[in-house]
């Protein structure tokens, strides 16, 4: 059920706290708004405060509760008799004798609406908007000496009263509430006393009751219950590292924030932390079976790193189950998997900061129908337009012979003279590819021939390698009845209005391996990008060149990365593999996309990487892992 406000005569804006609140949330709405989901069963909060959040967000049907009596009974007689609270309001003056005589009030002794009433007018009045108790549990902030507080805000009491009237208002224990009233499906926002333990977690609470470490402990026990009963939940704390340890599965946000009740000005600012928790998933999209089509099956079969060549049933079982016309492949890698969805009719648009990458996707999926005849093909490896010897005299004993590199420049500069652009990609897709499989284990990590295992790729000329890539990409080309388009440039930056489906495939970050893919394909990257605008380091064994900034080279980095992704493609439904072996991990992905689409599932799928620099194990790490195709809609 989509949790909304009810239409009224008061304005949206009109809804506000009701309570100058020390460690409202005020300030940080900008930050916890965007992170609530769109579609929520209720909204409960049972450590309510003042409620900045809920003002905010106006939920229909909510749960609000707090173990304060005397802040629940404000509420409720707002909600109940707002016209008896404005009345015993209009009463009170900002003097300090008349501020006296009303703290001194035995609040038990009053009606309803006259306790309320007192509440607002002591909290606009006394200093700081504090609420501070003594051991009998006496009111004791002095008087504030401000020249003209708002005692009355008629509008907002007003506009309260419509939204709290038709909200369930507890006194209690958060436990108790949370046990009795949370379902799955309902959002939870969470606003404890804040660590560490201090005289201000007194004021915070707006109660005499304290908030010990231990309690927060039990309160993240009490998190993760709601995370396996399916709740959404937000919490808020202070930046201690206790916090960071019990929530350190999902994802947390740091937050500068200013403190209002600190009497040394160097204390008044400070760092909140914003954490995510999003329901566990049950995995609701599952691996329908759908064939893939012939064509499919024609793309160039690669040991590219990252591959998903392997993945391709289990990637169209979930997409298949979307009704989707453009299909966006935000990194295309190989391309195996834009030229899937080309196979299933799809309109698509292939992009990767890798030049070679967009060098296949050019020559296969956005070409429909140009292909090199033999002809064109033989012409490629004589001598007709002048070479640089740039390879043969850069590389030299690196990584091919003398023979191999000379030719490779031919084919070079004979592809420069190629009038057609596909017919350039195709050539050029050709010749890394022949590169690719006339190299020991396809990468360029190393030198020499250490790796040569006698396969039948190695024993092959490179003059047979490069005719046999031209007539496999040839085989490749065909015209799906759609404008498919080829990209080379940062998934940051595609403009793309359409919705459909969005593929998202990126470096996977793990502190245990690097996702280099400079690094290791550098030479034939700098054959599609004929090394233009790169600078090759010379002191390096390799000869390659600086690997490519990217976001996905930290957990952070990556986390940030992934939610600019899922806000800019928010309409569309989006897939996204990661590897159960990367970070962020899966809790913190699903918080990440659910943030941003109401409905998130994850497809586990059991994968093994065929390339690591680590051989097989380290310690207890296997290659053999969890594929999660994360799905979000």
């Amino acid at each position: 059920m989509l949790s909304a406000a009810m239409p009224t005569d008061i304005s949206e804006g009109a809804s506000r706290p009701l309570l100058k609140w020390a460690g409202g949330k005020t300030q940080l709405l900008d930050r916890i708004l965007p992170k609530i989901p769109k579609k929520y069963g209720r909204y409960i909060e049972p450590f309510f405060g003042g409620g900045a959040v809920f003002f905010a967000l106006r939920p229909e049907n909510g749960i609000i509760a707090d173990s304060n009596p005397e802040l629940v009974n404000l509420y409720r007689s707002v909600a109940a008799d707002v016209d008896g609270v404005i009345a015993h309001l209009r009463k009170y003056e900002n003097t300090k004798e008349i501020f006296y005589a009303v703290r001194s009030l035995d609040r038990t002794r009053l009606s309803d609406s006259e306790a309320a009433a007192r509440t607002v007018f002591l909290n606009r009045t006394c200093f700081n908007g504090l609420y501070r108790v003594n051991k009998s549990g006496q009111f004791n902030v002095p008087f504030g000496y401000y020249k003209n507080p708002k005692i009355i805000d008629e509008e907002a009491l007003r506009a309260a009263s419509v939204l709290l009237s038709r909200t369930t208002i507890i006194c209690g224990d958060y436990k108790t509430v949370l046990k009795e009233n949370a379902q799955a499906g309902d959002f939870i926002f969470l606003d404890p006393p804040y660590l560490p333990v201090s005289e201000y977690a007194d004021f915070k609470r707006y109660t005499k009751e304290q908030f010990y470490e231990e309690d927060h402990v039990e309160l993240a026990a009490e998190v993760k219950r709601l995370h396996e009963l399916g709740c959404y939940v937000i919490l808020t704390n202070s930046h201690h590292p206790l916090v960071h340890e019990q929530y350190r599965k999902f994802v947390i946000e740091v937050a500068q924030t200013r403190r209002y009740i600190s009497c040394n000005g160097k204390g008044r600012t400070g760092e909140d932390v914003i954490v995510t928790i999003p329901p566990r998933q049950r995995f609701n999209v599952r691996l329908v079976p759908a064939p893939l089509p012939q064509q499919a099956l024609q793309y160039p079969s690669t040991r590219y790193m990252g591959s998903k060549n392997k993945l391709l049933v289990e990637l169209w079982a979930v997409a298949s189950q979307f009704d989707f016309d453009t299909a966006l492949d935000l990194f295309s890698g190989s391309g195996v998997v834009g030229y899937m969805f080309k196979s299933h009719g799809k309109a698509v648009i292939s992009n990767d900061y890798m030049a070679m990458s967009a060098t296949f996707a050019k020559a296969m999926i956005e070409n429909n129908d140009v292909t090199l005849s033999q002809t064109e093909a033989l012409a490629l490896l004589e001598p007709r337009n002048p070479v640089d010897r740039f390879v043969e005299t850069t590389f030299q004993g690196l990584y091919f012979s003398d023979e191999d590199n000379r030719l490779i420049d031919i084919v070079r500069a004979n592809i420069k003279a190629l009038k057609n652009p596909y017919k350039r990609a195709i050539a050029m897709s050709a010749l890394i590819r022949a590169c690719l499989k006339k190299r020991p284990r396809g990468i360029f990590t190393y030198v020499g021939h250490r790796y040569d295992d006698g396969r039948k790729d190695l024993l092959m000329t490179f003059r047979a390698q490069f005719l046999e890539a031209i007539a496999t990409v040839n085989g490749a080309v065909f015209s799906n009845g759609q404008k498919n388009k080829a990209r080379h440039g940062d998934a940051m930056t595609v403009q793309n209005r359409e919705t459909g489906l969005v593929y998202i495939d990126p470096p996977y970050y793990s502190p245990l391996s690097d996702n280099e893919y400079v690094r290791r394909y550098h030479f034939v990257e700098g054959l599609a990008r004929d090394w233009q605008g790169v600078e090759i380091q010379e002191h390096t064994l390799t000869k390659k060149f600086r690997s490519y900034p990217t976001p996905f080279s930290s957990r952070k980095g990556a986390a940030e990365a992934f939610d600019r992704l899922f806000r800019r493609f928010c309409k569309s439904v989006l897939v996204v593999s990661y590897s159960s072996n990367s970070q962020p991990t899966l809790d913190e992905m699903v918080a990440l996309m659910s943030k941003h689409k109401a409905h998130v599932d994850v497809v586990p799928v059991d994968y093994r990487y065929s390339i690591g620099n680590q051989g097989n194990k380290v310690g207890d790490n296997k290659n053999d892992v969890q594929e999660y195709i994360f799905v979000g809609y």
